[in-house]
């Protein structure tokens, strides 16, 4: 995996040069610039029709949220922000599996294929996963505990009075009855609950010893064996003896193989208790066994994950903008009775249609303290088209298209029409919309209060649940 990220890392490394040239702030998003450039050389002179009419909707819904700027340069912003977003994921996310496979692979117990280090007596077993590949035979993987170094006689006597071990409480271990005992037992000093030392003694340490381990390897029938167990309690002690028979076990090649390492990996941990490293079996018979540890590296899953997450952002950019574009429909909507209010008043004080959006644009520009509201900037569109020379129709039309709401593609038919044909009853209609208009606007705040109640059901719902915890828990423990 690890020349999988600094693959990584050199691809980023490459585009970084090749994009030394890009005008755009930002290492990564003059990345996303180039990579963009290149994009757009590879699918020029191809049609694809499906592209072709995203980008057209795209086009669209962007012009709609920023009428003022070019279409063109607001594509262009967002697909480098999506672009440099992904890229920067990406790449923490690659430094993160980078970090990981370093931090998983930098103290390795198996040193120079031979040795692993013990823990210093006290500080426990050392677990580590080993792969074993002798010349000629499949790959093994063994789970092996390494027992941390052990002391001579000399240290265990002073030591001893520190020392207590606890072992499990079931005698059986994975076999199922003491008629039919081929696995280990698990012979316990002493059981929970009772103040008893119990230790072992077997009628044959060849088959079973006192640590419950059973040597069946070689039996080709089975026997028994009795042990005996003895209760000890301060002064007082007792005996108890059960029969046990051993049966002997039946290993297939690849079993028998895997047991004579083991037997090599026991023969190697007693011959090296006292020292500082265990060397393991370098043959087996006349192969050689090529040891390698298993290190638990996660970065892959990791990295797959960061890959995921940064799709998910991408897609979810455009989920985005189609809320933005929610969002400014609710907003035209509920500022659709100001604006018609506002026609209705200038006009009534004599101003024409003309003169009115002037108006409302310049006060705009006074109070909006760099507060944007797109109403008030389609407004703006609006008078800059009537400055630079187009018709009031064409002008009062094009406010309509470009809000894509029903009620102001309305009202621009409606300021149009009268251009064109002229009515004396434009007042009185505009008055009569006014009124149409705040009808409306307290329908959809009716409905936005519901919808606001709806997604508040489920914080009550927790809140009542969490207060019926408080409640219960002490009116519980109070009964105890």
């Amino acid at each position: 995996m690890i020349y999988l990220y600094l693959m990584i890392l050199a691809v980023y490394f490459l585009l970084w040069l090749l994009s030394c040239r890009e005008k755009e702030k930002g290492p990564f998003r003059r990345i996303a610039s180039y990579l963009l450039y290149r994009q757009q050389r590879i699918e020029r002179g191809k049609h694809n029709w499906k592209k072709d009419l995203c980008r057209r909707q795209l086009e669209e819904k962007l012009k709609r949220l920023q009428p003022s700027i070019a279409v063109s340069k607001q594509v262009r912003d967002y697909y480098l922000t999506q672009y440099s977003l992904v890229l920067i994921v990406v790449f923490s996310g690659d430094l993160l599996c980078l970090g990981a496979w370093v931090s998983a692979h930098s103290s390795p117990l198996l040193i120079d294929g031979s040795y692993i280090g013990r823990n210093s007596y006290g500080s426990g077993e050392v677990p580590v996963e080993l792969s074993a590949r002798i010349e000629g035979e499949e790959e093994e993987i063994f789970e092996y505990l390494v027992e941390e170094r052990q002391y001579t006689e000399e240290e265990t006597e002073a030591l001893y009075e520190n020392a207590l071990e606890i072992l499990p409480d079931a005698v059986l271990g994975d076999n199922q009855s003491l008629e039919d005992v081929w696995k280990d037992l698990e012979l316990v000093t002493g059981l929970e609950g009772y103040p008893f030392e119990i230790a072992w003694e077997s009628s044959s340490y060849a088959l079973i010893n006192t640590d419950g381990t059973v040597n069946n390897q070689e039996l080709t029938e089975g026997e028994i064996v009795t042990l005996t167990a003895h209760f000890r309690y301060k002064q007082w002690s007792a005996d108890e003896q059960f029969c046990v028979k051993v049966n002997p076990v039946i290993y297939t090649n690849r079993e028998l193989l895997r047991e004579h390492v083991k037997e090599l990996l026991q023969i190697q941990a007693e011959k090296t208790k006292y020292d500082e490293t265990m060397i393991l079996p370098a043959n087996l018979g006349d192969k050689a066994i090529v040891w390698k540890e298993i290190i638990d590296d996660g970065s892959g899953y990791l990295l797959i994950f960061i890959i995921f997450a940064a799709g998910v952002l991408y897609w979810s950019c455009g989920r985005e903008l189609d809320q933005k574009l929610d969002r400014r429909k609710r907003e035209l909507l509920l500022d659709y009775p100001e604006i018609v209010n506002k026609l209705a008043l200038y006009m009534g004080a004599g101003m024409t249609i003309r003169n009115a959006f002037l108006k409302m644009s310049e006060d705009y520009r006074k109070q909006s303290n760099g507060k944007r509201k797109y109403v008030y900037e389609e407004i703006a569109m609006v008078c800059h088209e009537l400055q630079s020379g187009r018709s009031e129709a064409e002008a009062y039309d094009h406010l309509g298209k470009r809000c894509q709401v029903q009620s102001y593609i309305k009202l621009g038919a409606l300021l149009s029409q009268n251009i064109r044909k002229g009515s004396n009853d434009l007042l009185q209609m505009l008055r009569q919309e006014a009124d149409n208009a705040f009808a409306e606007r307290k329908s959809l705040a009716k409905k936005l209060g519901e919808e606001a109640g709806t997604k508040l059901l489920l914080p009550m719902m927790i809140m009542l649940c969490v207060v019926m915890v408080i409640i219960m828990i002490p009116a519980y423990f109070s009964f105890l």
